[in-house]
């Protein structure tokens, strides 16, 4: 199965964005799924992720209450809501396998970045 994030651009601050997660050969709704993010001279963050087992989704600190992730099962694929973009938010953005929490926050741990990702950039 490959996964593939698009969606991403040029916001101004405050403004929305929704990144999609498309699969090939195969279903996403079989996998927990993470989005992932990568700015330059940064680590790697982890974004949010939803589970296989309930649904149940989670966030990193830093977008908790602007971000929101979500599935359609029928159009198997798995969105990122984008609010309130900070410049801080800049980054390329990855959809990935499986779905790590620790401390109530989501993390990267044995989260790898599949495809290419999408560029968010959030400049005035």
């Amino acid at each position: 199965v490959q996964l593939q994030a698009s969606g991403g651009g040029l916001v101004q601050p405050g403004g929305s964005l929704r990144l999609s997660c498309g699969a090939s050969g195969g279903t996403l709704a079989d996998y927990a799924i993470s989005w992932i993010r990568q700015a330059p001279g940064k680590e790697r963050e982890g974004v949010a992720c939803v589970m296989r087992s309930d649904g149940s989704t989670h966030y990193g600190d830093s977008v908790k209450g602007r971000f929101t992730i979500s599935r359609d099962n029928a159009k198997n694929a798995v969105y990122l809501q984008m609010n309130s973009l900070k410049p801080e938010d800049t980054a390329v953005y990855y959809c990935s396998f499986g779905c790590t929490v620790l401390a109530g926050s989501v993390s990267v741990l044995g989260i790898h970045p599949e495809g290419n990702g999408t560029q968010v950039t959030v400049s005035s």
